[in-house]
């Protein structure tokens, strides 16, 4: 799916959920496949140690954590590493819904921070996965480094 396919704010609107619903899926199968990294230090250990296996990088703030300087550094140095070493990044918008997403993880954990995994399979043979890795080149090449995902509530 290209923006052209989808014109105007109706056609955008309806992409941007179709990306959001691609995000959960690609959520729910990293959980099951249990190639997901949850919490900033532990974001950044991975980092650290297998960037290359990293494909996707979430940050996640609402309103209130925009005023935390710290976690607001921490997001400043994750995103510079992320497009140093050609990991998408995304915005979520709505910690709450990833927090519902993620529950099954264990217990609540510093979500400001997702990573997802390399998979076994190519990533290009999970459809939602292609569909993230599109839109972020997409949203790339309209100058919109980081894009903010919506997540619909259910």
């Amino acid at each position: 799916m290209t923006l052209e396919e989808l014109p105007g704010e109706r056609g955008a609107a309806g992409r941007m959920e179709a990306v959001g619903d691609a995000l959960e899926e690609v959520l729910s199968k990293a959980l099951s496949q249990r190639s997901i990294t949850i919490g900033v230090y532990e974001a950044a250990k991975l980092l650290n140690v297998a960037a290359d296996s990293v494909v996707l990088c979430l940050l996640a703030a609402d309103e209130e954590d925009g005023r935390d300087v710290a976690l607001q550094i921490h997001f400043t140095l994750l995103q510079a590493f992320c497009c140093e070493n050609d990991i998408n990044i995304v915005r979520v918008s709505n910690p709450a819904r990833l927090a519902q997403l993620l529950r099954s993880a264990g217990p609540p954990a510093d979500l400001h921070c997702v990573l997802v995994t390399q998979p076994h399979a190519s990533p290009w043979k999970d459809p939602a996965l292609s569909q993230l890795m599109c839109f972020c080149r997409e949203s790339r090449y309209m100058d919109q480094w980081v894009p903010v995902i919506n997540l619909p509530e259910r």
